[in-house]
C-alpha cells in the first residue's frame, strides 16, 4: 500500500496502453498549443518561442540580483551554450541585461530591462485570463495536486530516458 493515496489504498498501475497512449496524445497537444500561445507572445517583443521561454524564465527567477545562465538553462530544458548565445541576442535588443557575478566573473547573471518588464506588465492582464479560462475546472486543491502528478510523471519521464538512452 502506498501512502501517497489518498484513500489509503493503491490502485494498479495502468495497464491500458490505448489509455496511455491516449494521455500522451493529449500531453503532446497541449505542448503544442502552450507553444503557440508562447510564440504569439514572442512576437510582440520581435522574438522567438525559446527566446521567450529565457525571458520567462528570468521573470520567475530573478530576485533582484539577476539569475545565472545554467540556472535558465536547467529550467527551460536547453543547453547552456544556447541560452548564452540567445541572451546575447536578447540584449543586443534591450531586452535583459547580463552581468559577471560579484563573487564568480565566469558566471554570467541576467535580468530583465526596464522596457521588458513594462512589456510584460502590459501581457499580464492577458496572461492572467488566458490562465482562468484555462484552468477553470480546477479549484486551488485540485490544480496542486494535478501539478504534482504531472510532476513525478516528468520525473518518471527523465529517468525513462536515461534507461533507454542506456539500453541503446
Amino acid at each position: 500500500m502506498s501512502p501517497t493515496r489518498k484513500d489509503g489504498a493503491r490502485r494498479h498501475s495502468v495497464g491500458n496502453m490505448d489509455l496511455i497512449k491516449r494521455f500522451t496524445w493529449e500531453i503532446s497537444s497541449i505542448h503544442t498549443y502552450l507553444e503557440e500561445l508562447r510564440q504569439l507572445w514572442a512576437r510582440t517583443l520581435g522574438i522567438s518561442g525559446p527566446q521567450w521561454m529565457i525571458l520567462m524564465a528570468i521573470s520567475d527567477l530573478d530576485k533582484d540580483d539577476g539569475v545565472p545562465v545554467n540556472v535558465v538553462s536547467k529550467l527551460v530544458h536547453v543547453d547552456p551554450s544556447f541560452v548564452t548565445t540567445q541572451s546575447k541576442l536578447l540584449e543586443k535588443k534591450g531586452l535583459l541585461r547580463r552581468k559577471p557575478s560579484p563573487t564568480d566573473a565566469r558566471v554570467v547573471r541576467m535580468s530583465l530591462t526596464d522596457k521588458t518588464q513594462k512589456h510584460l506588465a502590459i501581457l499580464a492582464g492577458q496572461h492572467e485570463a488566458i490562465g482562468k479560462f484555462v484552468f477553470e475546472e480546477f479549484d486551488e486543491d485540485e490544480l496542486s495536486e494535478f501539478t504534482a502528478k504531472i510532476a513525478t510523471l516528468k520525473d518518471r519521464l527523465a529517468k525513462a530516458c536515461m534507461k533507454v538512452s542506456l539500453d541503446l
